[in-house]
């Protein structure tokens, strides 16, 4: 039950605040002096300060008023405070509420009105001290995260984002298949670097091969190596990924790019460690821990024939789901910022604009953009129309979803409003908006 601090010297006030707040289920506290209320408040948690202008030294000026709102302000800087005013100090109260005060109210006060302002304030502050317990877990996570860690300096806050790093990190020690799934651009190659930082083959090589920006009849040649004459053009024998990344760590981007023939092959290093090259007889033994990662629904391609089932619960022994940018709004502008040119900031509206955006291309995309507004803003400051950013340009009925849609939405995302807003094809900003436009309470 929140509970509210009421400090007037006449009595009858208390009382009367007291019945009233109490048919509504909130608490009151009467003190009928500044110092026995700052006495209060430094001794009982209390939600909401009602305070009067004057006391009993001085009943025209206000000045008392003033005085202890200063004081309140400078112990408790976060407690909301609500003034009881009569219309001789009026322009007294005015000046308390551009230096912080919640409101002020005349008297006598008009309950209904009064009743609203404190339930708003009560909730906006329990909002808050849960919003702020929360940051604090999160900023606790990442201190451990980064004190325990080798992060290899990535940038990061949203909370989805630590759920991957923390899993990342503790199978970086175990010596088995990790699977990367996430869309295109999001940052697979990082979490990759990461565990192999945190692993026992920290001191061996990382090395890198994307099955998906190599012709099919190649990608073999590059895992396996191959001898001269293999294949049209192979003049001298080439060493492999698995030779090179031999003692350390090998990471095969777009896996599900693999062609059949080096689907056979893989699976069989990964189960014996042992491979030959092309157009070689010689078998070579190898110890690699690989990581793979796909955009790929890869049990989609199991059920079409195209990619091996036996291969994928190799691969898949731990899998790791790293999230698009715009499912994780908390990365979207410390990353911004991180990718921003030295000496060069940001405006409020740009920050808008950034965090409004779906993020299509996900970090990759954002990480062009910044450097793209860093070379075209005259200043030091980012203007939105050096983002380049495109307007909105969906249908209506795509752009505004109804909201029996959204509550469908929330409901199959347990709550969870950035997964809603993925769903629904905005951004959670954009999510929150409509929710409030159409009356949606937040989860």
């Amino acid at each position: 039950m929140p509970t509210v601090l009421i400090i007037d010297d006449n009595a009858a006030v208390a009382v009367a605040l007291d019945v009233l707040f109490s048919l509504h289920d909130i608490a009151s506290i009467s003190a009928a002096s500044p110092e026995e209320g700052l006495a209060i408040l430094g001794r009982e948690p209390v939600d909401l300060v009602i305070q009067d202008m004057n006391f009993t030294a001085d009943t025209t000026s206000g000045e008392e008023g003033v005085a202890l709102f200063r004081e309140i302000r400078r112990r408790h800087p976060d407690l909301p405070v609500i003034l009881l005013t009569a219309w001789t100090h009026l322009d007294a109260a005015v000046d308390l509420v551009k230096l912080g005060a919640a409101d002020y109210l005349p008297k006598p006060w008009n309950d209904e009105r009064l009743l609203a302002t404190v339930t708003n304030l009560v909730e906006l502050g329990q909002a808050n001290r849960a919003l702020g317990t929360r940051l604090q877990r999160e900023h606790k996570a990442r201190r451990e995260l980064e004190q325990r860690f080798d992060l290899r300096g990535l940038v990061w806050q949203d909370p989805a984002t630590e759920r991957v790093l923390h899993l990342a990190c503790q199978v970086a020690r175990a010596d088995v298949p990790v699977l990367i799934t996430g869309p295109n651009g999001a940052g697979k190659e990082r979490i990759a670097d990461i565990i192999q930082a945190n692993s026992q083959v920290s001191g061996g090589p990382f090395v890198v091969l994307n099955c998906g920006a190599l012709p099919s009849e190649l990608i073999e040649a590059e895992l396996f190596g191959a001898d001269a004459g293999a294949y049209t053009g192979a003049a001298k024998a080439r060493e492999g990924k698995f030779e090179a990344a031999d003692g350390g760590t090998l990471f095969l981007d777009e896996i599900g790019n693999l062609p059949p023939a080096g689907q056979m092959k893989l699976l069989r290093v990964l189960e014996t460690g042992r491979f030959e090259r092309l157009g070689s007889n010689r078998e070579r033994q190898v110890k690699v821990r690989v990581i793979s990662a796909t955009n790929a629904d890869l049990k989609a391609m199991i059920r079409a024939g195209t990619f091996r089932e036996d291969l994928y619960y190799r691969l898949n022994l731990i899998e790791l789901h790293l999230p698009p940018l715009a499912a994780r709004p908390g990365d979207i502008l410390p990353l911004a910022r991180a990718f921003l040119a030295p000496g060069k900031t940001l405006h409020p509206a740009s920050e808008a604009a950034l965090l409004a955006h779906p993020w299509p291309g996900n970090v990759r995309e954002l990480k062009n953009v910044m450097a793209r507004a860093g070379l075209l803003s005259s200043g030091a400051t980012v203007q939105v129309a050096d983002l380049g950013l495109p307007p909105a340009s969906l249908p209506a009925q795509e752009a505004e979803p109804d909201r029996d849609a959204i509550v469908q939405a929330l409901g199959r995302a347990g709550g969870v409003v950035a997964q809603a807003a993925s769903e629904l094809g905005l951004s959670r900003q954009a999510l929150y908006r409509r929710m409030e436009r159409l009356g949606i309470a937040r989860p």
